[in-house]
């Protein structure tokens, strides 16, 4: 109820108890494995465990109340899962590894496949954004510095930027899922449990045992290593703060006032029926605004003492399940954003000229100064654009009356939208990045 912005979204389900559930048990079926093609464990045990593998057999809410007991939900879920196995097989499940193994491979495989998700949907978004930015290559509109107009741009080159913003997340997400590592150490990190089951080659065991959850194998245990959790932390953050620089770009330029964009399907006000609100906007700027918090939290928790520590690890669950939620929910937003999002290139034009054509005194300066030199060609433009102001007069009719500006072509000098630089090559550049 008071999470719009990831309800109903794919990384919503991706994380929810049963996801994680699910995670936890397939940690633990992937453990057995890795042992039995080691050696330590019969194949028997392996499909045992595997097959009472499936989170629809256990219950979740008692699940989670004995979980206060230990502090996780391990430890009551592995007392389960052995009754599920069987008496012959059950002695296999969750044999040399800690409760701390299991928890950090299932959020490392929870955060690997909602970062999929997440992948999909930012790909969404980049695919609109390219379309508008090739649609809109050349469209000119007022750029604005420190919320004033400023020089004209276009809004080719505006999408593209955003479309930039979007890959560079993709990029980061993508290079994080792909390091994503299993957790296997035991009760401190040395895996001495798997040498006393057996094991002539227990450091090889981590890297089978990331095999068969997809993960990345471990260098060494990182219980309190965390920068696996730092790294996702990092680029989930990143990721909420790219989109929402679109985000607030939209509010801005949807305003009443300017009316430039609007959302395909805006929200509606429980009290005013006119009202259209940016809804997708507001709820990824918002998630922006909250990304770093949890992010913060997830990297207060590197300072983790000793070889398991106190409170450190249990912090970062519920930051850390928000943050990809979050984030999914924006990814979603996004992609929906940019995909319905209209272009209103008549009201770009027209404000081009709210400022009686003083939007291009930058590039009077240029073609005055050769003239008249640079400190007068500056003293003219300061005198004309403040009768411009005070007059309500347009800057290219002053100059046709100014003796000293008879040298130059006003009608050229003076179009907003023949001085957009180098915008539609830079708009072309932005887009061959694939």
């Amino acid at each position: 109820m008071l999470a719009p912005g990831r309800a109903g979204c794919p990384a919503e389900s991706a994380t929810g108890d049963r996801a994680f559930l699910q995670a936890l048990l397939d940690a633990e079926a992937a453990l057995t494995r890795a042992q039995a093609s080691h050696g330590l464990a019969p194949e028997a045990a392996a499909r045992a465990v595997t097959a009472a593998a499936d989170q629809a057999r256990f219950d979740l809410q008692a699940l989670a109340l004995r979980a206060r007991d230990g502090g996780n939900p391990v430890i009551p879920l592995v007392a389960d899962l052995t009754a599920a196995v069987g008496r012959e097989w059950g002695p296999y499940v969750h044999r040399g590894a800690t409760s701390q193994d299991i928890m950090d491979t299932a959020v490392m495989l929870m955060a690997a496949r909602t970062l999929s998700l997440i992948d999909a949907d930012l790909g969404r978004a980049e695919q609109a954004l390219r379309s508008l930015a090739a649609a809109h290559r050349d469209t000119p509109m007022p750029g604005r510095t420190l919320t004033q107009h400023a020089v004209p741009t276009t809004f080719g080159l505006k999408a593209a930027g955003w479309r930039s913003l979007v890959l560079d997340a993709r990029d980061r997400l993508r290079t994080v899922r792909s390091s994503l590592p299993a957790q296997l150490g035991g009760a401190a990190g040395t895996l001495a449990a798997f040498i006393a089951f057996g094991a002539e080659r227990a450091t090889t065991l981590p890297a089978t045992y990331a095999r068969e959850l997809g993960l990345a194998a471990p260098e060494i245990p990182w219980h309190t290593l965390r920068t696996p959790v730092a790294d996702l932390a990092g680029a989930l953050a990143f990721t909420a703060g790219a989109l929402g620089k679109t985000a607030v770009d939209v509010l801005t330029l949807s305003r009443t006032e300017i009316a430039e964009v609007s959302e395909g399907a805006g929200g509606g006000s429980s009290a005013m029926p006119h009202k259209a609100n940016p809804v997708r906007a507001t709820l990824i700027a918002a998630a922006a605004r909250r990304a770093p918090g949890f992010a913060g939290t997830l990297y207060l928790s590197m300072a983790a003492e000793d070889e398991r520590p106190a409170g450190a690890w249990h912090a970062e669950w519920e930051p850390l399940r928000d943050l990809l939620r979050l984030v999914g929910g924006a990814a979603r937003d996004a992609a929906e954003l940019a995909e319905g999002l209209r272009v209103h290139a008549d009201a770009m034009r027209e404000h081009l000229d709210l400022t009686q054509g003083l939007i291009v005194s930058e590039r009077l300066s240029a073609a005055l100064a050769p003239i008249l030199g640079r400190a007068r060609a500056r003293s003219l433009l300061t005198e004309l654009a403040a009768r411009a102001h005070r007059e309500r007069r347009p800057l290219a009719a002053l100059l046709r009356e100014a003796p000293e500006a008879a040298g130059i072509d006003v009608d050229d000098v003076t179009d907003p939208t023949r001085y957009t630089g180098s915008a539609g090559a830079l708009t072309d550049r932005a887009l061959e990045r694939s």
